[in-house]
């Protein structure tokens, strides 16, 4: 559907000329639009109200239908148990399933047409509408919002955001889960260069990982490579203002990627993808991706050039909701704090994820790199769960330090590694044996008041997220830390594994969870040793949860043992 009011649209009812009258002169009531993150981050500067004439982009994203359908598809396409594993949804089919009601679609549509929105675009499955409007239009439609421009971030970037709350007519709020572009700001990187640990001597170490030691260190050979046969590919989402560079990604390999076969560039970029400074954290991502994930074709999704008012994590999810084909595997290192969300938008994202596991879709999300998290409301310390990793229709993946770390040893926790348990999402069947007996056996449990034992836990897996190498700029840039490293090396071993069953007709792994706890980490290399950070007070002296054998909110089941692995996942 596209509709845009300068060229006819669909026509103004004098009925809603009407209704758009009294909102405006405010005697219609209200009902809370809920999604109210306002806080303004560290580093962004006010410049003032945004001209009343200045043009936003909004989305809006209307309300589904089938959802309990849908989450039982998500479950039957899921399990290895159920006949319906790997029959998945096309995205036609998730669209006739979930696509709002015929009276959702036209009181919305008929609204902005009414309010003087333009150029109105929705996606396949028609639960998002994105329109066009200025911001004194934005500000008679969405009661309370006022548009202030900001400047922040480590490029300087400029947003239009409100810092206000703003509130849906009554009427519209049974049709409308939220309005994105108002409030959420871009994202800034979480990844770390730590200082180079000092040791004697130098016989048979490495100084750093390279793609050799994430080879030699999970058991992959030179033959553990895409075939290049196949309509594989893998993809990761960068929503930092970041760019990466062909160039960097080329002397990556030239330095680091001799001892197997690889793709020489990415695929396809979806979105903009400039010439400015590459970023650290875009290019990690890509360099390995595709070492890991070698000789398999892959996508990123570059969010660098949006307008001011988009939000790139949301236009992510609207074009998941609008390519028919897509890679099978995708990775993200992105992350809010639970609490920062409103509980509508964060089921909505969610939603939004199950939608991508009906269509067998692997999305790995990083678990954060602040450990277990700490707040704090009226003097009570809590830990900090973080969104997706909290989602329970995601894989979320931890971090991990070789126990030596200038040699290939056995791992142990990366202090940084997020992990816990969701405020917002209830725990999932899928993982009830594994936490239950996590809970019950752990010798180092944090206070039971510093978390929801009854929610979704993560991580689900783990990889070494410790003293990368990375190239950037044309400069190698060593001892790079975070999950940001970990997931995309786990999704470019996952992607190898769906080389191989697409190769034996099988259908690629999906949704991962179901099926990674029912074979109670089979194929994984457990890790057992050490403890990541959480409230540096008295009563838990920096130290949130504590690995051990078996699944644990640390690591998960642990890192790859990727010919194990495959052996484990290439059936049925």
């Amino acid at each position: 559907m596209t509709a845009d009011h300068r060229k006819g649209g669909m026509g103004l009812t004098a009925c809603l000329l009407g209704l758009l009258a009294l909102i405006v002169a405010g005697k219609c009531s209200y009902s809370p639009e809920p999604d109210q993150q306002r806080t303004l981050p560290p580093g962004w500067a006010s410049l003032g109200r945004a001209d009343p004439e200045e043009e936003l982009i909004l989305t809006f994203a209307l309300r589904q239908q089938n959802l309990e359908r849908l989450s039982k598809l998500v479950q039957a396409v899921s399990d290895p148990r159920s006949p319906r594993y790997g029959k998945y949804l096309t995205l036609e089919d998730v669209a006739e399933l979930v696509r709002p009601s015929p009276l959702t679609l036209r009181t919305v549509q008929k609204w902005l047409l009414a309010a003087g929105a333009w150029n109105c675009h929705s996606v396949t499955t028609q639960d998002f509408l994105t329109c066009w409007m200025s911001v004194r239009q934005a500000e008679l439609l969405l009661s309370g919002a006022e548009f202030h421009r900001y400047v922040g971030g480590p490029t300087k970037t400029h947003v239009v955001r409100s810092p206000r709350p703003y509130q849906l007519p009554k009427a519209l709020a049974p049709h409308v889960d939220f309005v994105g572009g108002l409030h959420r700001f871009p994202p800034t990187s979480s990844l770390r260069q730590r200082p180079e640990p000092q040791v004697a001597g130098a016989i048979g170490l490495h100084l750093g990982v390279t793609p050799s030691v994430i080879r030699e260190r999970y058991n992959l050979t030179a033959q553990d490579v895409g075939s290049g046969t196949t309509n594989n590919s893998q993809a990761c989402a960068q929503f930092l203002e970041q760019y990466f560079h062909d160039s960097d990604l080329a002397e990556f390999m030239r330095l680091f990627g001799g001892n197997f076969a690889h793709q020489e560039s990415v695929a396809r970029v979806v979105g903009q993808q400039g010439q400015g400074w590459a970023g650290i954290e875009a290019s990690l991502d890509v360099q390995y991706l595709m070492s890991a994930g070698a000789n398999i074709s892959t996508w990123v999704y570059s969010s660098p050039g949006r307008h001011e008012s988009q939000e790139p994590f949301l236009q992510w999810l609207l074009l998941l909701s609008n390519e028919s084909a897509l890679p099978p595997v995708h990775t993200v290192s992105y992350g809010d704090d639970e609490d920062s969300l409103s509980s509508t938008y964060i089921q909505r994202v969610n939603t939004e994820f199950m939608k991508a596991a009906a269509r067998g879709l692997t999305l790995l999300f990083a678990s954060g790199d602040s450990g277990a998290g700490c707040w704090s409301t009226s003097g009570r310390y809590q830990f900090r769960p973080s969104f997706p990793a909290s989602s329970p229709y995601v894989t979320t993946v931890g971090g991990t330090s070789f126990q030596n770390p200038f040699r290939v040893t056995s791992e142990i926790v990366d202090y940084i590694s997020g992990g816990g348990f969701s405020n917002v999402f209830p725990r999932p069947s899928y993982q009830e044996e594994a936490v239950t007996q996590f809970l019950s056996s752990s010798p180092h449990l944090p206070p039971s008041s510093y978390f929801n034992a009854s929610g979704r836990a993560y991580p689900d897996v783990a990889a070494l997220s410790d003293g990368y190498w990375v190239v950037s700029n044309h400069v190698p840039i060593p001892w790079v830390s975070g999950t940001s490293a970990s997931t995309p090396v786990f999704g470019g071993l996952l992607s190898l594994i769906n080389e191989h069953r697409i190769l034996s007709g099988r259908p690629p792994l999906g949704f991962l969870n179901p099926r990674l706890y029912q074979q109670r980490g089979a194929g994984l290399f457990d890790v057992t040793r050490g403890c990541h950070e959480s409230c540096l007070n008295e009563e838990v002296q920096g130290q949130g949860f504590c690995s051990g054998p078996g699944w644990d909110p640390v690591t998960g089941w642990g890192t790859p043992n990727f010919p194990a692995l495959l052996k484990t996942l290439i059936n049925p």
